[in-house]
């Protein structure tokens, strides 16, 4: 098995379920020439991530991650006309061109994208008291998912769905001396869910055009009090 074969197969996957989409093929060239880094999910699971939402009857989405606005454009497809997105993104330059290509997709009515420190903006969305997202996706700093996660699970009710990508870290987290501050971020999200009778949760791994990786699916379970101080 190798990464070329994984590719391959994501092609395959892209000619026959998804297709061609000029406007999210524009987001990331546009996100390439703006010299953003080429993390984006996949269009399989960016797909994923739309039919998780539609299947959810999602209305409203939080997303920790912006980046070129990839993947929120396919979570934005996924919502009703009366829908909302926030987008949280750190860099000011990522956030301008996710927001161009938010509008070019004609969405730009139904996301917010917020720009500073993630943490920071959690716990502002958490003051301004505002109501639960149906469903979270967490795709930022790995050294800083436990953070985003338990601030977040204050954001959300029971029934919600939280996503956490690149939980994996090509099987470095099994890693029990690991120094890398991606794996022992992921390593200590695991243990929050192991520990939060709140959730239910699993890891599944994945292989494709970006590698050897995973996602996290959680639900929450019973109703989750806003923590301030994550």
């Amino acid at each position: 098995m190798s990464e070329r074969l994984w590719t391959e197969v994501d092609r395959y996957v892209d000619e026959h379920l998804i297709g061609p989409d000029p406007v999210l093929e524009s987001a990331l060239q546009d996100s390439d020439a703006a010299g953003l880094p080429a993390i984006a999910v996949t269009a399989a699971q960016g797909k994923m991530l739309h039919l998780l939402a539609r299947i959810h009857g999602a209305r409203r989405v939080l997303e920790i991650g912006t980046l070129g606005g990839y993947s929120t454009i396919w979570l934005g497809r996924a919502l009703p006309p009366d829908g909302r997105i926030i987008t949280l993104e750190l860099d000011p330059g990522y956030a301008r061109v996710a927001s161009a290509n938010i509008e070019r997709a004609g969405l730009g009515e139904l996301v917010d994208v917020v720009v500073g420190p993630a943490a920071d903006s959690l716990r502002t969305i958490v003051a301004d008291g505002a109501e639960p997202f149906d469903l979270v996706f967490i795709d930022a700093d790995k050294k800083s998912t436990p953070e985003y996660f338990g601030i977040a699970l204050g954001l959300t009710r029971p029934g919600s769905v939280i996503v956490v990508d690149n939980v994996v870290r090509d099987g470095a987290l099994i890693d029990e001396g690991t120094t890398d501050e991606g794996v022992i971020g992921m390593r200590a999200f695991h243990d929050l869910l192991a520990r939060d009778r709140a959730v239910s949760a699993t890891t599944i791994q994945t292989v494709g055009g970006k590698g050897y990786d995973g996602f996290t699916l959680v639900l929450v379970a019973e109703p989750a009090r806003p923590d301030a101080d994550g």
